[in-house]
């Protein structure tokens, strides 16, 4: 399974209180290519039933952005009533919180055939992130980076980080997932600070960004197009191949061996939206 939808692999995920249903159309329309309805944080308890009741009767008819849905983890009194809510035609999938355990993806998939996007919130989920990654249903992984930071105790840095980060990309591609959705920016007003994490993310090998705020969604969006700069380079290096033919050739200095005309290539798919690269 894979969240490819028009020939383009999904980058931003954009969160919306569930029990805020007038903003359920302006994320739609916000530029994100998926939206998350948030019955976990963004809901406090008492309200959690009321919206539940707000996502049952929601009408999404935006055909070009997919809807998740983020329920509560398993161990929460809401988990159960929570599943009732993937019987609705729009949901996509199910975002699922603090997962440690191919058995709590089980659990999900004996209520539904969405797919499921396991969060990596927990220093135990990251141990057993190779057996959540190849449970049956799962399409994608995500990282709670603001829970794991405070599951470990650590300052949440790109260094304090880059070894989660990292195992979750090794990870999704070893499993043959599309690569792994990468943590909030809390920095809402700062485009520069979400461009900043969205690009680390992607020099790492991750492929989309979960966001908090509209504001956030076209510096995401962005920081996964290639560059003018990487599309130039890659059209001289397949042009240089394609002349080349058999012959050993090198662009700027460097030959060109098959990694690199497979980058190249790469960069183009990418640059002209084509999904599965």
């Amino acid at each position: 399974m894979n969240n490819v939808q028009g020939g383009v692999i999904q980058r931003s995920f954009l969160f919306v209180p569930g029990n805020r249903p007038e903003r359920f159309n302006k994320a739609l329309d916000s530029g994100a290519d998926a939206i998350i309805i948030d019955l976990e944080d963004a809901v406090a308890a008492e309200e959690k039933a009321a919206a539940r009741t707000a996502l049952m009767q929601a009408a999404f008819t935006w055909p070009h952005v997919l809807v998740y849905v983020r329920i509560n983890a398993v161990d929460t009194p809401w988990f159960a009533d929570d599943l009732k809510v993937l019987r609705h035609a729009g949901i996509r999938g199910v975002f699922l919180p603090k997962a440690e355990h191919a058995e709590e993806i089980a659990r999900v998939r004996a209520h539904t055939a969405c797919c499921v996007i396991p969060i990596i919130e927990t220093a135990t989920g990251l141990c057993h992130a190779q057996e959540v990654a190849r449970a049956s249903g799962v399409e994608r992984l995500a990282f709670g980076s603001m829970d794991f930071q405070l599951d470990l105790n650590c300052d949440g840095s790109d260094t304090a980080l880059l070894y989660a980060r990292s195992q979750l990309v090794v990870v999704s591609r070893w499993c043959g997932l599309l690569a792994p959705i990468d943590g909030v920016t809390l920095a809402m007003d700062d485009e520069a600070r979400v461009a900043a994490d969205a690009r680390h993310a992607k020099s790492l090998g991750m492929g989309g960004k979960l966001c908090i705020h509209p504001r956030q969604v076209g510096a995401v969006n962005m920081a996964w197009q290639p560059t003018p700069e990487e599309i130039i380079w890659a059209r001289k290096v397949l042009a240089a191949s394609d002349a080349a033919g058999t012959n050993v050739v090198a662009v700027d200095g460097v030959m060109i061996d098959r990694p690199i005309l497979l980058k190249a290539q790469r960069i183009i798919s990418r640059s002209q939206g084509i999904a599965g690269v």
